[in-house]
């Protein structure tokens, strides 16, 4: 699905709005963000952060790599935030234990930068491709691998 937004709350609610639909399958469920730099990425994240009632800001964990906001009485039990930008090398990402955040189907989980970690990426994910179209406006496809 493609969709246009014309400014940082439209793109916000598009993130609360998948965030609101997303149900647990067999692994974690994981929304892998594509994009340059300011194309929207932690804007829509601020809004499925809504989504998922989460009462705190969301900012990308650009110098931690990861975050984890516990979820109370959800179908979740905790969002896992990981940007990937500043790894230098894919194996880093396993030293945070990764692989069993990805296997726990109660863990919902956005990815920042995902191509720096690609083949440790479960073949099942739902892609977020975002695209600077003017100053405030965004492609943002969103498809299911």
């Amino acid at each position: 699905m493609e969709y246009l937004t014309n400014d940082f709350s439209g793109t916000q609610a598009l993130g609360e709005n998948l965030a609101e639909k997303a149900k647990p399958g067999r692994i974690a469920r994981i929304f892998c963000l594509r994009g340059d730099l300011g194309a929207g990425k932690t804007t829509f994240l601020q809004g499925f952060g809504r989504g998922l009632k989460i009462k705190e800001r969301i900012q990308s964990p650009t110098f931690i790599i990861m975050s984890r906001t516990p979820l109370k009485g959800q179908a979740f039990k905790d969002f896992f935030h990981f940007d990937c930008y500043r790894l230098d090398s894919p194996q880093e990402i396993i030293k945070l234990g990764f692989e069993e955040i990805i296997s726990n189907p109660e863990n919902i989980i956005a990815i920042e930068w995902p191509e720096k970690i690609e083949k440790f990426l479960p073949p099942k994910t739902t892609e977020i491709i975002f695209k600077i179209l003017e100053e405030n406006q965004r492609k943002i496809t969103i498809t299911e691998k």
